[in-house]
Order: structure tokens, then sequence, then C-alpha cells
């Protein structure tokens, strides 16, 4: 009978820790509530076990076995193991992000006496020199009644101590703080399903005589299958003018009864006004070609990576969808993955219509309870479609035969935060754990997929024209030097822009603007002194972001700074913080601005606007791409979530503005993004009956990524950039990592970084080169100071090395874990 088990914890520590079973053995893969440094924390077992710990270790027992079978299969813990090997992060971390599961367990506080506390309830002489303290006699009494109401020796809530003496969170902070009393955190299982009152019409039930409000009621619950939440039908009856409280005696009277029922899930999704579902097209012969081969290679029943590139409007939607059907058929479950929540919407609509009530959605924005109830739909198998964002790789479907990543080009399939995994690269080791297919799909393939195909370790399908033979936008290269030479001003859109803009709207078809920017200006600055206004957190530039209808930026209530990094605000300051001088300069245009600039040019367009700041939540993206799709907006500026995957038929002309910034950025992956962005947003551009232009202003019309984007000559940039990555052994021609060293005392990120500085420099290394220690891009983000290294090795296994024997000697020096981040695969070097 196994003693102890082995439970990885959420915390940021690379081990495991090993508890005593108290009663009922868990089974590997559930969880288990478990105390943890003065708390009870919810682990998952890794393994049980009959061997004895080392004497000198205390082993504590489990407090509570949560699951009764396991969560995780094996599958899914292997991919675990393998994700905190490979990104080198905490196991119980990446346990934690795979089982989105908190709405079932409920964390509070509970508070007892001390002996220190009862001494001062007894003795007189204490307490009557905490009088003399700072609170006020009415906190004093309450103290004394918290001890009080504690001394029969039994913990309490926080929620019955302010009950029964009116103590608030901050008078037992106190108490604590003067060790009167002992606070512990408890967690403890709740029932996360949401549930609501629906009302049933009793079968057979003997009919009394009844009026005509009863006879409407039972009348209403007959025609709708005898069920209907109680909410609704209180609903109905207000509009036919029926009392509430007919309801009431009807259950009286034993005619209905009321119950608690799981409330069903609401997928939302975008009306297509008119277009046909993906799933309703007819696949056309290079369309049916790609899904033959991903066909042939389900039949197989085998680990089958491949990669789809095609270019905007071929039709992958069509392909994927096809396939998922054909998984579905073989007896499989499908995952779909895309890259934004903000795509979700479209796709999860298409998906319903396609397979109905087999479909189950995944993302951040839901709420915890609708995740878990999700997720427990997937694992009983009442779900065999599974789509959503990154987090959705860990979905545990039911003999998944089907991966796919859509847009698999895009970063935001990389976390930022640990563990820092890559979603694409992990749904290809699923894949591989599964034995199943995983398909790719990009019309800008990341150079990594690319070089993985080109080497034979992917099957490559390309899909080169669009549906029904329509052409690819045509792309205008605006020269923003030429047009400052010839107004003399610096404009933010171009007389070009403005012209085609007006005639596009005239001729009623819709426009698209990227601006890649958020606010209204990005940068405030003092005329007198040169100095910027930084984010006290953050050693960045706060953003502007003006009052909507406001004139006078530093007049208007409403206007703000903020800070996108750590999201802090303050007001626009009438003088410089430095020097006093009143002459604050607005510099740079976001998208705020971009808008407000169109309603001046173009006062009768409809105007809307994709940014994070008009698109919060999944339901604000619902609405307004189902007014972009119902015309009732004809010119839509944004960021760069307007550039992916929406599929807009009256949309004939995009314009792109200042996209061209970022190849000023130092970051060896600047032009590879700036092309995506480029040709992803151009295919937003003719997709219905119409052509499509695209006008590009730009400062480097001579640089190879725009040339090549203008082109829509894939093959041609990858040959080009692939030399430069070639030449500078970066990936996919080696592997690299960024090391980050942080804390919130300058003196420690730099000491600990000299530290690592000299191990790199005296260890012996192999293919590996370490860059650094410098400060890194972004020095200070939420108070924290960051220093880094940039680690690149010929091979993944000497990576892998160097970076262990970093950790190793950062743990003798007693570095904390949590100081060190480290982003294998790093998108990103700030």
């Amino acid at each position: 009978m196994p003693q102890f088990c082995e439970v990885a914890l959420p915390v940021p520590l690379d081990q495991t820790f090993t508890y005593m079973v108290n009663g009922t053995v868990p089974l590997v893969g559930a969880r288990v509530l478990v105390p943890f440094s003065g708390q009870k924390l919810m682990g998952v077992v890794i393994r049980v076990h009959t061997e004895t710990p080392a004497e000198d270790i205390e082993i504590k027992p489990i407090q509570q076995v949560l699951d009764d079978a396991a969560l995780l299969p094996d599958e899914l813990m292997e991919l675990a193991r393998w994700i905190s090997q490979y990104y080198l992060a905490p196991l119980g971390e990446v346990l934690r992000g795979m089982l989105p599961l908190g709405a079932e367990v409920r964390r509070h506080f509970i508070y007892s006496i001390t002996e220190i506390g009862r001494k001062v309830l007894y003795d007189g002489a204490e307490r009557g020199a905490s009088r003399r303290s700072r609170l006020s006699p009415e906190e004093q009494n309450r103290e004394y009644s918290v001890l009080n109401y504690l001394d029969n020796g039994e913990a309490a809530k926080m929620s019955a101590l302010r009950s029964a003496t009116g103590a608030n969170k901050a008078l037992l902070d106190g108490m604590v703080r003067k060790k009167w009393l002992l606070r512990q955190a408890i967690a403890e299982e709740r029932d996360a399903r949401r549930l609501v009152k629906v009302a049933v019409l009793v079968e057979d039930a003997r009919l009394p005589k009844l009026n005509a409000n009863q006879t409407a009621i039972l009348a209403e619950l007959a025609a709708i299958g005898g069920r209907i939440q109680v909410r609704d039908l209180k609903e109905s009856l207000g509009r036919k003018g029926v009392p509430e409280s007919t309801l009431g005696t009807l259950v009286k009277r034993g005619l209905v009864c009321i119950e608690d029922a799981a409330e069903e899930f609401h997928f939302g999704g975008v009306a297509a006004h008119g277009k046909k579902h993906a799933h309703e097209h007819t696949l056309n012969e290079v369309q049916t070609e790609a899904l033959s081969s991903v066909a042939i290679a389900m039949t197989q029943e085998g680990f089958k990576p491949h990669l789809l590139y095609g270019v905007t409007g071929s039709g992958k939607t069509a392909v994927y969808f096809a396939a998922m059907r054909r998984a579905l058929d073989a007896g499989k479950s499908a995952l779909l993955m895309v890259p934004e929540i903000g795509l979700t919407p479209a796709m999860t609509g298409q998906l319903v219509a396609a397979f109905g009530d087999e479909v189950a959605l995944l993302h951040s924005q839901l709420t915890p309870d609708e995740r878990a109830e999700q997720w427990h739909r997937i694992r009983r198998g009442e779900a065999r479609v599974v789509v959503g964002t990154r987090s959705a790789v860990f979905a545990p479907v039911r003999d998944l035969g089907l991966i796919i990543v859509d847009e698999e080009h895009d970063g935001s399939y990389k976390q930022e935060e640990t563990p820092r995994y890559h979603g694409r690269d992990v749904a290809v080791m699923r894949a591989k754990l599964n034995g199943a297919v995983v398909v790719l799909g990009s019309a800008t393939p990341s150079l990594e997929s690319w070089a993985n195909a080109e080497n034979g370790r992917y099957t490559r399908i390309e899909m080169r024209k669009r549906v029904a033979d329509r052409p690819l936008p045509a792309v205008e290269l605006v020269d923003m030097r030429n047009e400052f030479r010839e107004t003399g001003q610096e404009q933010l859109f171009s007389r070009r822009l403005i012209e085609e803009t007006e005639a596009t709207i005239a001729r009623g078809e819709q426009v698209i603007i990227l601006l890649n920017r958020r606010g209204y200006s990005f940068v405030v600055m003092c005329r007198g002194c040169g100095e910027k206004i930084e984010c006290e957190n953050c050693a960045i530039s706060m953003t502007y972001h003006k009052p909507v209808g406001g004139d006078d930026a530093i007049a208007q209530p409403g206007q703000r700074l903020e800070c996108h990094y750590c999201g802090f605000r303050r007001g626009v300051p009438r003088e410089c913080p430095k020097c006093q001088s009143e002459h604050l300069y607005f510099l740079g245009a976001g998208s705020q601005q971009g808008e407000e600039r169109l309603q001046g040019i173009f006062p009768h367009a409809r105007i809307g606007r994709m940014d994070r700041d008009t698109v919060r939540g999944r339901s604000d993206m619902e609405r307004l791409l189902a007014r972009l799709h119902a015309g009732e907006i004809n010119l839509l500026v944004g960021t760069q979530m307007i550039a992916k995957g929406h599929d807009i038929h009256g949309v004939t002309l995009v314009g792109v503005v200042g996209a061209d910034f970022a190849l000023g950025l130092p970051d060896f992956r600047a032009a590879e993004r700036v092309f995506q962005l480029l040709t992803q947003v151009s295919g937003r551009s003719g997709r219905g009956e119409l052509p499509g232009k695209v006008l590009v202003q730009t400062y480097h019309p001579d640089h190879y990524a725009v040339k090549f984007a203008a082109e829509h000559d894939y093959p041609g940039f990858v040959a080009k950039e692939m030399q430069y990555r070639r030449w500078m052994h970066y990936p996919p021609f080696g592997v690299l990592a960024n090391v980050v060293i942080q804390s919130e005392r300058f003196e420690e990120a730099t000491g600990w970084s000299a530290e690592l500085g000299r191990w790199f420099r005296g260890a012996t290394l192999g293919k590996v080169r370490v860059l650094g220690p410098a400060a890194a891009p972004i020095s200070r983000i939420k108070r924290i100071y960051r220093f880094h290294f940039v680690v690149k090795g010929e091979t993944r296994s000497a990576l892998s090395e160097a970076l262990r024997g970093m950790l190793r000697f950062a743990g003798t020096r007693e570095i904390p874990r949590r100081s060190l981040v480290v982003d294998v695969d790093a998108l990103h070097l700030m």
C-alpha cells in the first residue's frame, strides 16, 4: 500500500514535494489539497510510492484528495513533463496552467487566538497598554471583542468575525502583526457549476379549475417542452401582463415545480450576413488536394505534421472544417487553435453551425466557472470539437486525431509568463504523443516552420491562389518622404490615401486603416528640457489617451496618461515635472487620434475603432464585427487586431499607416514581423466579388520586407531573410534563450547579473555563445529592475545544458528562482 506521494505545487521552485497518504490513496494526475508554508495549496499528484524519506525531513499528511480519478490522462502528464524540461519551468506551474479549475476551490483565511493574544485578553495591564496605541477607543474595543470571540479555541472565518464583532480586514491584519492572532489560508472544494432556477411542468398532474392567467402559463410551458428558465418565464409573463405571483400559485398547487439546473453556455458568434459558413463551401481543386493530404495522413494513424501555406483568401478555413469532419467521422476528436480571443466569435459561430453541441470553447476571457464547465464537458467526451487560444492545447480531449493551429506564425501563441511555452510547438509535441495529425496554417509561416518543411520534418501543402481565382489586392507604396517634401508638413494620412478612401466610401464599399499604436499620442515631451513623461513604475514613456469629444488635452476632464505595461494611470500635468515649463509637446499618433482625424476628414463616414481600448471583452468584439459585417461601419481604424483572420467581403481598400516603424527596433525578427503584418492586413482587402487595393504609407519603400510584401512574394522574402539569419546564427539556424535577472532592488539585480556573468565567462559551454549581461531594453517594469543575457546555441542540447548549469549555480548563490526568468525560444528580447 503506497504511503507517500510526490506532489507538484504551483510555486517557483524546480522540485516536487513529498506528502504522507492519509486514508484514500490518490491517483497520479489527481488534485490534492496539502499544507505548504503556512497555507493550503492545490497540487497534482505525479507519483505514489513506499520509499521512506530521509529522517530529518518532516512529512506532512495530505489534507484532502479532491478527485477520485485522474483529471489529466497519461499523455497530458507526459506533455507537462516535456514542457517543464524543454522550457525549464517548474512542473507545478505547468500543471496549474493545464487545469483551469480554480473556480472549484474556494480560498479564504481563518483566524485563531495565540497565547500572546490570550495574555492580552486576560491581563488588564497589557490591555491598558494597548489603549495607548494609535487605534481609536472603538477600534480597541473591537480588538477585545475579537479576542473574546476566539477565546474558546476554535478558529473562525473573516466573515464570522466581521458579523460578530464588526472587525474589518485592516484591524485583523494589525492583530496578526502584533501576534495576537494566527492567520491560516484554507482551501476547500466548491461546486463551480452555474446553477439557474428552472420551471418544470409536472406531468400527469390532475388539473383543477384554473383561471386565465394560470392556463396561459401552463400552455406556454407545454408549448416549449415543459421546461424554461424562471427568469425567461417571468420576462414573458411581464410582456403579457400576467402577475409573477401566478407562477407561485401553480407551484403550491403541484402543477409546476422549480428545480436547480446548470445554465447553458452561450457561445456567441458573429452573423455572416448572407455569407456561407466554411463547412457549406464546395471545395475547389486546390482545397481538395490539401484536404486529401491531411485525410490520408489521418487514415495512417500516426504522427504527421503538415505546414499549410495558403495565401490570404485561399480558403484554408474550409479545408480545416472538412478535415475536422473527417476526424469526427473516423471516431476521433479535433482541436482548432486561434491566436487571438477576438477571432473566436466568428470561428465559434461557424463551428456550432457545422458541429452543433459537440463544440467547446476555451480561452482566458471566460469566467472561471465557464472555463471549468467547458473543461469538464471536454473531459467527459461531450465535446469532440474544441476551439480556443493557446491554452486550449491542454484541453483533455478524448481520442485526439487532429490539431489545427491557425495563423501559426502569430506571436500570441507564445506565453509571456511562466511557463513560457509556445502554443504551436506544444501542439506539435502533443500530436506526437497522441499519434495525431497536426496542421500549421498561415499565409506567412514562421521561418522556423518553413525551415522544418524545407528539411522534410513537415509535409508542406501550398495554396497559392484565392478562392474563385479572385486576384490578390494590388499594393501601392506611398513614399512619405516625398509627401513631406511636396506638402512641407508631417502628415498622418497621405493625400493618396485620403483620395482613395473618399472614392471607396462613395462607391458604398468599406475601408480598413491599420494604425498599429493604441491611444492618442505615445510620447509626451517637454519642449523646454526635452524630458519625456515616463511611468513611475516602468522605464517607458506614458501614452496619452484623450477624453471622448475632448479638444484641449490639458483642460478636458477624463484625459489621462497610461502605461501600457503595468496599467498605471495619471492625469496630464500642466507643466513639466522636471523644469516646470508649460510647453508640453504631444508626439506620435495612435489609433484614437487616427479615428478623430478621420472623423474630421470624412464627416459623413460611419467610423469604428478596433483596439484594446474599445474591445475589452468577447461581447465587445462580437458587436463590432456584427456592425462591420452588416455594413453599419464603412471605415474601420485600428491596431493589428484588425489584421488577423477577419473575412469582411465589403472591404475593398486597406490603408497601412506607420507599420514600418518596427523596422527600427533592435530585434532580429523585425523584418519578419513587418512582412507578416503587411501581408496579413493586405489580405483583408478584396475577399468578396470586388477587387481590392492596398495603400502602404512607408518611409522605407526600398526595404526588402516592404517590397516583397507589396509583391505578395513570401518565398522571395524567406530566401532573403534566411541569408541574414544564417550569417548571424539566429533561428532557425541556431537556438536562443533570453535570461532576465530581476529584482525590486537595483543593487540586487546588478549584483546577481554580475555573478552570473562571471559564471558564464568561466564555464565550459561548448557551442554556446552568451551576450551580456546588459540592461534589458525596458530596464524597469512594475518597479522591478531588469538585466538580461542572450544565450545562443548551435544545438538544443548544448543550450539546455548551459541553462541548467546556470540555474544550478544560481541555486548555490541563493539567487531566488522567481528572480530568474528563462525564456527558451524567446520571440522578444525585451
